[in-house]
């Protein structure tokens, strides 16, 4: 959102936010090393989809009448740390509001629904997954939140009760929800969903279960954007960082719970875009003090120091904090000791069993790489202040690189598939390689990992072992794996008897340019990639 948003600001700031310049937008977006994604086949409505959505309803954008920056947004591109920034948007959030008109059959909105999932959250402690997607986007009405505390509480009842099996129990309890939401337009027929003939009430709910789970996800990552929440170990359950209940609770007490200028879009544009509402413990100096001397006790505090001043050594010593704790937590994968954690979320991320696993696939795959043949390991994904994955990494980088001193390597992960992990990842992946080559100007390669690899991928990768191709540095050697294959190089160096050093890594790349030297066809490179992957550290010791 942010580099977009930047984008946008300077280069069309001042003009209509019309057809003609959202696709020229979009053909300006595509250069950038930041774009990730293909776009829509129309430009148009591409553009439409990226701004409309988070920039315009966060209040970071204004695009009528012409496009300009709020206030909001601009301090969420030029301040340091944006938690704070982000999260007052998201308090402000409400439907109804002159952006968000609910539709006749639609539900009767009335909430700011960012704040009463943090109330939700605040109020068991810990509010698991399964219940913020089949309960907590009911809260369509705040003053429904004791009724959704009650059904949650039912459906831990129940869940206690039953002694079967999980998944079967909660997918009976999803579909009697939908049932009952979504009653209406059963009754009446309404069942067909977009882009499908099939008007089964089979598929009607269960492309409604999906739609949930996406928005819970999304929920998720702009809740974690705040650094406020943490996530179970398992990332089954989200609960307020300890730390940071007292802002919580300050902003659940003092922040007005009722919609305002629902039909005055000016009065709301302006309050949407105000960076300093809603007032929070922060902005309160005594508070403040208070804070900081109840989460860094050792932190010597100089007299007569102003508010600003005050917020710096908070987010100093919180980033301080996270740094040591992200350095134990490496020792600790050096040493293996966290080879079983490693394995046990690779596992959960192939079930499909872990809330927003593209995130979880790239912590876990650097926490591997960190353990997997040495060298200096750096994840590109954001970290919250204790030292958890809280956002992927932005779309103009790799999503981890390693240096091992004489070479590099980038490595990239997704959980697309199909001829989509093609269209999103392939040019992209390239790009980060050229860049990191340029950067560090030694040899570098890359390894691409996903759950499944898709033909085209193979294919792409193949092709750019044997071209040499200026744009991209010369020659790429990209080795795509799926996700089960590099779990098992995983195992084998934990099972080595002996450590695993950079030069194995170095001789399965070299191996793969040379087989895609020698070989004819891509299906041949790829098995020999494959059954080289399987077995890189027998080849030579």
């Amino acid at each position: 959102m942010i580099p977009e948003i930047q984008l946008l600001s300077e280069h069309f700031s001042g003009v209509p936010w019309n057809t003609d310049n959202q696709r020229a937008f979009m053909d300006l977006l595509k250069e950038e090393n930041f774009f990730s994604g293909e776009g829509a086949n129309d430009p148009a409505f591409s553009a439409r989809d990226r701004i409309n959505r988070g920039p315009k309803s966060l209040g970071f954008v204004i695009l009528s009448p012409v496009i300009t920056l709020t206030p909001a947004g601009q301090e969420l591109i030029n301040a340091a740390r944006k938690e704070e920034i982000f999260l007052r948007q998201l308090l402000k959030f409400q439907v109804p509001s002159p952006f968000h008109r609910p539709t006749v059959n639609s539900a009767e909105f009335w909430v700011k629904p960012y704040l009463e999932i943090f109330r939700l959250i605040r109020h068991f402690g810990s509010l698991k997954f399964d219940e913020l997607v089949i309960f907590g986007l009911q809260l369509v009405d705040y003053r429904q939140f004791e009724q959704i505390v009650s059904k949650i509480d039912a459906f831990r009842v129940a869940k206690a009760q039953n002694e079967g099996n999980y998944r079967r129990f909660k997918a009976g309890y999803l579909d009697a929800e939908l049932r009952l939401i979504y009653e209406n337009d059963i009754l009446a027929g309404n069942t067909r969903t977009r882009e499908t003939h099939d008007a089964s009430v089979a598929k009607f709910l269960k492309t409604k279960a999906s739609n949930m789970r996406d928005y819970a996800d999304a929920c998720v990552r702009y809740l974690r954007a705040t650094g406020l929440v943490n996530i179970s170990h398992l990332g089954k359950s989200v609960s307020i960082v300890p730390e940071k209940i007292p802002e919580v609770d300050y902003f659940l007490a003092n922040t007005d719970r009722d919609p305002i200028f629902t039909d005055n879009e000016a009065s709301y544009t302006t309050y949407l875009g105000n960076p300093q509402l809603p007032v929070l413990l922060t902005d309160n100096r005594e508070l403040l003090l208070r804070r900081l001397a109840a989460e860094f006790p050792e932190l010597l505090i100089p007299s007569g120091v102003n508010l600003p001043e005050l917020k710096e050594l908070l987010s100093n010593a919180r980033e301080s904090r996270k740094e040591q704790l992200i350095s134990e937590q490496v020792s600790a994968i050096k040493d293996y000791r966290l080879f079983d954690d490693i394995n046990t979320t690779f596992s959960q991320i192939l079930d499909n069993d872990l809330y927003d696993t593209p995130l979880m696939l790239e912590w876990n795959t650097w926490r591997a790489m960190t353990m997997l043949d040495g060298g200096n390991i750096k994840a590109n994904l954001k970290f919250d202040d204790f030292g958890q994955p809280m956002s992927t990494a932005q779309g103009n980088m790799a999503d981890i690189q390693c240096d091992y001193e004489d070479f590099g390597l980038t490595v990239e992960v997704t959980m697309q598939s199909g001829q989509r992990q093609y269209e999103t990842e392939g040019e992209s992946v390239t790009r980060h390689l050229a860049k990191y080559k340029r950067e560090t100007n030694k040899p570098a390669y890359c390894l691409f990992i996903a759950p499944t690899i898709n033909e085209s991928v193979i294919a792409h990768f193949y092709g750019l072992h044997r071209l040499n191709i200026a744009y991209y540095g010369g020659t790429s050697t990209i080795v795509p794996l799926p996700l089960r294959v590099f779990l098992k190089m995983v195992e084998d160096s934990h099972n080595a008897d002996y450590v695993p050093e950079p030069r194995h890594i170095l001789r399965f790349f070299e191996y793969s340019n040379e087989l895609a030297s020698a070989t004819n066809s891509e299906v041949e490179w790829y098995n020999g990639v494959m059954e080289a992957a399987l077995n890189w550290l027998f080849q030579e010791r």
